[in-house]
């Protein structure tokens, strides 16, 4: 069965080491805000360790998760490039370590390293696409569908077998399909029952190909 999580290619990898290098590192413990949607744009964010939800809210306090991210990646430069408030809040889910650039080294690394725009711009068109799923599953899918949806687009391909190495809570996997927590346990619950997922001592998620 073909992975269905997103591999970085070279060119992705070669960006997240160079702006790695830039800036400075900061460590932000489980929970921080690192920023928050309208907020102006001053930096990128490069993630070394941990992860971080990418989420919108309402004045009431209810949120969806749009993206769940960790090591290797980064987010911030949309902001950058057209110079545009922050579209989305950012919150660490563990603690983590980033770096953070600023838009002069940004702006300084691109123009010494200009064959790096092209991957950037690999890495915003596969957001928008991802973006543009999401919104079609809120709209088109039941509840059973999304969270099914979701657990692929999180899984990749190990030894032959689809698995989430990332931790994932219902509370976190009913944020991003936005349902309530209850009934994601509830579904999680059958898809173990009937054979479709389970969890290993390592605490992944381990999906069955009938998914």
């Amino acid at each position: 069965m073909p992975s269905h999580s997103v591999i970085p290619s070279p060119q992705e990898e070669s960006v997240f080491e160079l702006l790695g290098k830039l800036g400075k590192k900061r460590v932000y413990p489980k929970n921080s805000i690192v920023l928050n949607e309208g907020d102006p744009s001053s930096f990128l964010y490069v993630i070394h360790t941990g992860r971080l939800k990418v989420f919108l809210s309402d004045e009431q306090g209810r949120e969806i998760v749009i993206n769940i991210m960790g090591p290797g990646e980064y987010f911030g430069e949309m902001s950058l490039i057209d110079n545009e408030a922050r579209s989305a809040s950012v919150m660490t889910v563990e603690d983590s370590q980033l770096t953070l650039v600023s838009r002069s080294d940004f702006s300084d690394c691109l123009a010494e390293n200009p064959e790096l725009a092209f991957p950037l711009m690999l890495g915003l068109i596969k957001r928008l696409r991802n973006a543009t799923k999401k919104i079609g599953s809120l709209a088109l899918m039941d509840v059973y569908g999304r969270v099914a949806s979701t657990l692929l687009q999180l899984a990749s391909e190990q030894d032959n077998q689809l698995v989430i190495e990332k931790k994932l809570t219902h509370q976190e996997l009913a944020n991003i399909v936005g349902a309530s927590r209850e009934m994601v346990s509830k579904i999680m619950h059958d898809l173990t029952e009937g054979g479709y997922v389970s969890v290993d001592s390592r605490k992944r998620i381990i999906l069955n190909e009938k998914l």
